[in-house]
């Protein structure tokens, strides 16, 4: 049988949500597939559900590891797949049971790198669809992010997608391994659009996203540095690739710059100063570089990146006062 999409799904103690996701996926119209379910040395019972699954399903696979983190993870699924194109599920989120179907037949009819549809935020009992594309004036083209570099300011995810796994290997595009590491999932989303020539969007909803998981690596607040990590990541590849450098930099700056917003919004109040220290030099650095493509920025953007960069103590300051009010008027 010829595999048309692999499945990789990277497991780690998710035993609450674990059966739900692996349901969604063994039930896809798209019969075609292979499910990678990489156990990355979980401790609860998510490995023996895997098992469970495998026992009924030939089509999974199962890889028991030692615990390596999220980029380790993928990389072993990713290397272990065989089919033509390559999904990613998250284990505590499920998916309808016509995506594989329909973006495998978008993707082979258009000869995609890859392709990706809009999701929808699931929070116990509410659901919230968040679309790449508010205009709907990108949906069904093909495009080349290198000629419109506006399309990474949109949702960075990977996982409402397929990927084509020759492009993947020509590429050598792999996530980042550094143990235990957060934000891991940026560098490969930023190093699949630096790469691909030919990609798609399309508004069709299949991907449902959890975010009422409390074990979620998103809700872990002591990461601090790991967005750094991974950022100077994708610098480096860039650093070695000019041609990549001059299309990618300014772009690569922005988004750098709303992820070290987001990180600082997360993380614990007392390391909240030490972080906007790298903030400030990193970013200061950037603009002295000439950089920053201010047209790249909402002026509400653009107004908290010149306090950063002048005085971040003023912008520490107003994020504690909105907070403490935010939490007043709740």
């Amino acid at each position: 049988m010829k595999i048309k999409v692999s499945i990789v799904i990277p497991i780690y103690n998710v035993e609450k949500y674990l059966r739900q996701c692996l349901d969604s996926v063994v039930n896809q119209t798209l019969k075609e597939l292979e499910i990678i379910c990489v156990d990355d040395g979980s401790t609860d019972n998510s490995g023996k559900i895997c098992d469970e699954y495998a026992l009924k399903d030939k089509r999974i696979k199962v890889i028991h590891k030692e615990n390596g983190g999220y980029g380790k993870a993928m990389n072993v699924g990713f290397d272990n797949a065989r089919g033509e194109y390559i999904g990613i599920v998250e284990p505590d989120d499920y998916i309808l049971n016509n995506m594989y179907e329909k973006l495998y037949s978008f993707c082979v009819n258009n000869n995609l790198d890859f392709i990706k549809s809009d999701f929808c935020e699931v929070n116990g009992e509410n659901k919230k669809i968040l679309k790449f594309d508010e205009t709907n004036e990108l949906y069904y083209k093909v495009i080349n992010p290198s000629e419109h570099i506006d399309i990474l300011k949109n949702h960075g995810t990977n996982w409402c997608g397929i990927y084509k796994n020759d492009f993947i290997k020509k590429f050598h595009i792999k996530h980042n391994e550094t143990p235990g590491a957060s934000y891991q999932d940026n560098g490969f989303w930023f190093l699949t659009n630096m790469y691909a020539l030919r990609t798609m969007f399309i508004p069709d909803v299949f991907y449902m996203y959890r975010i009422d998981n409390p074990n979620s690596s998103i809700q872990n607040k002591e990461k601090v540095f790991c967005i750094k990590t991974e950022y100077d990541y994708i610098r480096d590849i860039l650093e070695n690739n000019p041609n990549l450098k001059e299309n990618f930099l300014s772009i690569y700056q922005y988004r750098k710059f709303l992820n070290y917003v987001f990180t600082f919004r997360r993380i614990h109040i007392k390391l909240k100063k030490d972080f906007l220290k790298v903030f400030k030099k990193e970013f200061k650095q950037a603009y002295q570089n000439k950089e920053i493509d201010k047209t790249l920025f909402s002026k509400k953007d653009l107004i908290k990146f010149y306090m950063v960069i002048k005085c971040p103590i003023i912008y520490y300051y107003i994020y504690l006062i909105r907070q403490k009010f935010f939490t007043k008027t709740n």
